[in-house]
């Protein structure tokens, strides 16, 4: 009976598992190496590159070429694309620019009416002091609107004294008789422009200078 019992206490302690280190106690568990020939290497095309090395060096030379001759390809390509980018974007804004003047060009004839109220107005010449205060609270009033939209590229067109420019001025009375040079005596209408193109020529009487 009591060898029956040992022989199970002999078994027990061969079963025994041994105890493993517990993680974060300093000690570094080893971890055996792959073997190399378990190692997958990235390797290039297939070349049927021959053993003998003075046969290898054509071989070799006519794969070079091939390869500079698709880098190439790949970096026209490259640089197709990045200038085709390039003038979208160049175009792209040129549009965003367009649509903004058009939207601002818009804007200021949908006000030439009120410019011409105030010029109107200001050419009144007041009888009273309060008529004078009056006269003047629009002057300065006027004077706000046409800085704000001299920021915009909004300006008056020049007429008074100047020689006429059939770009920017139309004469509505001409000088009689021959003479050199017209020269503008009298502006009837205001005109403007915006970022330097007309947006309403200047009405002039015009007499040789």
């Amino acid at each position: 009976m009591n060898d029956q019992v040992n022989h199970g206490e002999e078994l027990q302690d061969d079963l025994t598992v041994p105890e493993l280190n517990p993680p974060g106690n300093g000690e570094t568990d080893f971890i055996e190496p792959v073997p190399e020939e378990d190692v997958e290497l990235l390797e290039g095309p297939d070349i049927g590159l021959p053993e003998d090395a003075a046969d290898a060096v054509p071989v070799l030379l006519s794969a070079l070429g091939t390869a500079q001759a698709e880098s190439a390809e790949y970096l026209e390509a490259l640089q197709r694309v990045a200038a085709e980018f390039e003038n979208f974007r160049k175009r792209s804004a040129r549009e965003r620019e367009e649509i903004i003047e058009r939207a601002s060009q818009r804007l200021i004839e949908r006000l030439l009416p009120t410019l011409d109220s105030f010029d109107a107005a200001l050419a009144y010449q007041p009888q009273t002091e309060t008529e004078e205060k009056f006269v003047a609270g629009m002057e300065d009033t006027h004077r706000q609107l046409m800085e704000a939209l001299a920021l915009d590229g909004f300006e008056p067109i020049a007429a008074n004294g100047v020689p006429f420019d059939p770009a920017v001025h139309e004469a509505v009375t001409g000088p009689g008789g021959e003479g050199e040079g017209d020269l503008i005596v009298k502006e009837m209408r205001r005109g403007y422009t915006l970022r330097g193109r007309v947006v309403r020529a200047a009405l002039v009487a015009v007499e040789h200078a």
